[in-house]
């Protein structure tokens, strides 16, 4: 008799599931919060540590960098200690990072606090992608992943609705002083009820051989296909609404478009809002048309480059309003169409090698964010302050991760058919 029914080790989800994941989902809410509230102060910051855009951009240059340097450190942590003590570690670094933004009064010490809550930040998402798949069935994983993105996306909207009128409302050290709060009520939560896993549905016991199992980790990893796909795609959606939210739509919106800040912040808004309702349709999409993912993504290159090039390119000055208000929407396809790398990268790897691969594909797009954010910097400052030649270096990018997608797609949907022919073999002998 053959097993037919659910894969070994398949947990089986529920309301358990939905609480526990549930918290690693908060963690990455203020996460998220912490890493864009630079976005609705990126002025008040050139104001109150007197910098140019260069010096501006390199605040988050600097959290990416550490982010994404982190994300393959991070993924081996979480496979080795897993998500709570990682977790636990995020919310403390990011926390203290936040607070010490709000009381830096020099440029070197703001950077410093930057760089500490982007390293605190980089140890959220992964962990909550692992938490995931330990707590439901791997059919849920598109599904699952998307909805802990929207959640981030609601932090964003703090930034962008409730931060942006607490910083003009009572200043820069109360506003983000007053946030950390949030770190230290999710830090309870990991340490008193976060669970890396359902009860019976411990992972099997890993070997760890120092050196060699980093590099085991890593080599095996970055074998798959499915692994470089993930992480091309990742680079090439992620970034454009990335840089525009993380520090250049406000300034871009006010400076370049002549708005005011509350019409800014109000498209600013516009972006996350699009992303969580965009967020749940992929999700939904994916999870019922597996072949999708690559139409999808693409689909949300070509259209996020038509749009800014139709902005940057119209005659006359400002663009208008109805054509800001469909970028923004368009840009609110990014943050889901990103996730699709990690769809990519899941069913090429096993679990014990999850974490490590989810740390590959995440530095993908945090990578692009952070080479575009310091492109568009330098060329403000060499030009001017001329937005066009600047946003310009979106381009260029799209255009190398298109090519390397278009390069991997049919290899790694091959190397995936052959890896569920496998799995479906072993399951038909595994005995009852």
């Amino acid at each position: 008799m053959s097993a037919a029914v659910r894969l070994p080790g398949d947990p089986p989800g529920g309301r358990r599931a939905v609480a526990v994941w549930g918290i690693g989902v908060a963690v990455y809410f203020v996460a998220i919060t912490f890493r864009t509230s630079l976005g609705v102060a990126g002025i008040d910051a050139a104001e109150r540590f007197d910098i140019n855009a260069s010096a501006l951009s390199t605040f988050s240059i600097l959290q990416l960098l550490v982010y994404a340097g982190m994300q393959i450190p991070v993924g081996l942590l979480v496979d080795r200690l897993g998500t709570k003590k990682v977790l636990a570690m995020g919310v403390v670094l990011f926390t203290v990072g936040q607070l010490g933004f709000a009381l830096s009064h020099s440029y070197a010490s703001a950077l410093a606090s930057r760089a500490l809550l982007g390293c605190g930040d980089a140890m959220t998402f992964i962990s909550v992608l692992r938490l995931g798949s330990r707590w439901f069935p791997a059919r849920r994983g598109p599904l699952v992943a998307q909805i802990a993105a929207l959640f981030g996306m609601a932090g964003n909207l703090i930034s962008t609705i409730v931060l942006a009128r607490l910083l003009h409302g009572l200043g820069w050290t109360t506003a983000f002083g007053g946030s950390t709060v949030g770190g230290v009520l999710v830090l309870v939560l990991v340490l008193l009820f976060l669970k890396d896993h359902p009860e019976g549905y411990e992972p099997g016991p890993a070997r760890h051989s120092g050196g060699s199992y980093v590099r085991k980790q890593i080599a095996a990893a970055w074998r798959e296909p499915g692994t470089r796909l993930g992480m091309w795609v990742h680079f090439t959606t992620q970034f454009p609404a990335m840089v525009f939210l993380l520090l250049w739509g406000m300034p871009f919106l006010v400076e370049s478009q002549g708005l005011s800040r509350a019409v800014a912040g109000e498209l600013l808004t516009l972006v996350v809002l699009s992303n969580m309702a965009i967020g749940l349709t992929y999700g939904q999409i994916i999870a019922r048309h597996h072949r999708a993912r690559t139409p999808l993504a693409l689909g949300t290159v070509g259209m996020t480059a038509l749009l800014w090039g139709t902005v940057l390119a119209w005659p006359g000055g400002p663009a208008p309003m109805w054509l800001l208000v469909s970028l923004c929407l368009v840009l609110g396809g990014c943050g889901p169409a990103s996730m699709i790398g990690f769809d990519f990268a899941r069913p090429a790897n096993p679990p014990e090698r999850l974490g490590t691969a989810s740390g590959i594909v995440n530095m993908g797009g945090f990578t692009a964010s952070m080479v575009t954010l310091l492109a568009i910097g330098v060329l403000l400052d060499a030009t001017g302050d001329n937005y066009r030649i600047a946003f310009a270096s979106i381009f260029v990018l799209e255009a190398l991760g298109v090519s390397q997608i278009l390069r991997l797609r049919r290899r790694a949907d091959r190397r995936e058919r052959e890896r569920v022919v496998a799995s479906r073999v072993e399951t038909v002998h595994v005995p009852a």
